[in-house]
């Protein structure tokens, strides 16, 4: 293979294009290969057309650097966003739920009923839940989900055992 033949290098920077490409998708939402992929394309249209290979390199570098610095602010913002949860059982996070068997504390776990759906719930915050008591979600952990006071409902006072 000649690797000084502008011929050659049509097809490396076609190939290069393609592979950058192929892994930006493999690697959704980071905008880190979409500027070389950009810039190997650049250069390979350059090099479909003539254009002598110094000038193809400066312009993949120059197209490559100056998306990536475009891009940097898009991919910080996306990155700060963090992903989305509200897929399988994320998204019961920040949902109410009813205790129909009560949680008492941090160790001991009940059961709530999110929607149509009975769940193993245990407090979050070791406070104790009674039966009818309102909870929000804070945290799914497997088939068990973490709760806390939903802070939108009074919770009802639990009925003192001495009094009965």
């Amino acid at each position: 293979m000649d690797w000084s033949s502008p011929d050659t290098w049509c097809w490396i920077w076609l190939v290069t294009a393609v592979v950058f490409a192929v892994g930006e998708m493999a690697v959704a939402g980071s905008f880190f290969l979409a500027p070389f992929a950009l810039g190997a394309a650049v250069a390979a249209v350059l090099g479909f057309l003539g254009v002598p290979l110094a000038v193809e390199w400066a312009a993949f570098l120059v197209v490559s650097l100056g998306a990536f610095a475009a891009l940097r602010p898009l991919a910080k913002k996306l990155d700060q966003a963090g992903p989305h949860l509200g897929v399988g059982s994320h998204r019961q996070i920040g949902q109410v739920a009813r205790v129909i068997e009560a949680i008492d504390g941090a160790e001991d776990e009940g059961l709530v009923m999110l929607g149509a759906e009975r769940w193993r719930a245990e407090s979050a915050d070791g406070q104790v839940f009674p039966v009818g008591a309102t909870v929000s979600v804070v945290e799914v952990r497997g088939t068990k989900l973490l709760v806390r006071a939903d802070v939108g409902r009074p919770t009802p006072a639990r009925p003192d055992p001495a009094a009965g």
